[in-house]
């Protein structure tokens, strides 16, 4: 089945480049593309994309409201997953769009094949966080009162060996079938392991798994700050 993409980003000649590299996959097919937020919300609704790639600085309505609009209304339903583009590695805005529910954050000098990849990673429903910044991201993110924090006492009680396996390995970033390679299970074992986690950690998706995995410690201390 081919993945519907959708391209929100205010700058033409980007929009382009991406129109074309999508369309040289024969799994993706672009939709739709939009200039500013506002339009990008009410065209998302009429094309019913799998993928938004979302470029986080828009006019008439930023990346991060954008995302909390499709997510949050019609156009949400279902599959619908956010891709997060930007050209800062910490941009603030990442942070807010993390919490209004993309799924995905990349750089845009990410390499041609690796966004490709990205997109269809994102349409499995799996999270995905621009390898370069993931650690800083994650940690500056559970360090905010308002960042989304893990069900229970904030550690892992109740979580079992191989499920903090898991999670490891959902924090370092690989996939469902890197993480069944990994342990020598199958993917559909992992799928349990997964879905399991959301639900005794409270979480929504995989990116919020990502962050209970710093925030315990599981994959990193806290942040501190160099003596």
């Amino acid at each position: 089945m081919t993945i519907r993409v959708f391209i929100a980003d205010d700058e033409g000649l980007v929009r382009a480049g991406f129109r074309a590299l999508i369309d040289s996959d024969p799994d993706l097919s672009v939709v739709g593309e939009a200039g500013n937020g506002r339009d990008a919300v009410r065209l998302i609704g009429e094309s019913r994309p799998d993928v938004v790639l979302m470029d986080i600085r828009m006019p008439l309505l930023d990346g991060i409201e954008a995302t909390r609009a499709v997510l949050g209304g019609a156009a949400g339903a279902g599959s619908l997953r956010v891709l997060i583009l930007t050209t800062f590695g910490l941009d603030e805005y990442a942070f807010g769009a993390l919490r209004a529910g993309a799924s995905g954050f990349l750089l845009k000098d990410t390499r041609p094949a690796e966004l490709l990849a990205a997109i269809k990673v994102i349409a499995g429903g799996e999270a995905l966080l621009a390898p370069q910044v993931t650690r800083r991201l994650i940690e500056e993110f559970v360090s905010r009162p308002e960042g989304w924090h893990p069900a229970g006492d904030g550690d892992l009680t109740g979580v079992t060996e191989r499920e903090r396996e898991v999670l490891y390995l959902i924090a370092i970033g690989y996939s469902n079938a890197e993480i069944a390679a990994e342990l020598y299970v199958t993917v559909g074992t992992v799928k349990t392991h997964v879905s399991r986690l959301l639900t005794k950690l409270g979480a929504r998706d995989r990116a919020q798994l990502v962050i209970a995995a710093y925030e315990t410690g599981l994959a990193g201390g806290p942040r501190r700050e160099p003596a």
